[in-house]
């Protein structure tokens, strides 16, 4: 059950990330974390859920080492919440879904609905 989240490496960043128009939420993660592996399925069931509000992304700080060491990352997983290209939040650790949902809600992008009659 990872269909969701984009799976990407250091030559990915810009174009999934940076360049972006809603907001997105990247995933330090490794393959040998524990707390990785627990918070993986939250992400994947809001990236399923937030479709078209929120992008949801992941990057293995041990096969793409540039990018974590870019943004200073020391402990997994830590989520990182861009926004216009520029991080606007800072989640480190996993955490229940609950306060998961709370710290990524007030980032997510507005629907519009228009409806010209």
């Amino acid at each position: 059950m990872a269909g969701n989240v984009i799976e990407m490496g250091d030559a990915d960043f810009r174009r999934e990330v940076l360049e972006a128009q809603e907001p997105v939420v990247v995933d330090f993660t490794a393959a040998w974390c524990p707390p990785c592996r627990i918070i993986a399925p939250m992400l994947d069931a809001l990236a399923t859920e937030w479709r078209g509000r929120m992008k949801f992304t992941k990057i293995s700080t041990d096969d793409h080492m540039d990018t974590a060491q870019q943004y200073g990352i020391r402990a997994m997983p830590t989520l990182l919440v861009f926004r216009d290209g520029k991080v606007v939040k800072q989640l480190v650790g996993a955490m229940p879904r609950k306060r998961l949902e709370e710290e990524l809600r007030p980032f997510l992008a507005e629907v519009s609905l228009d409806a010209t009659f």
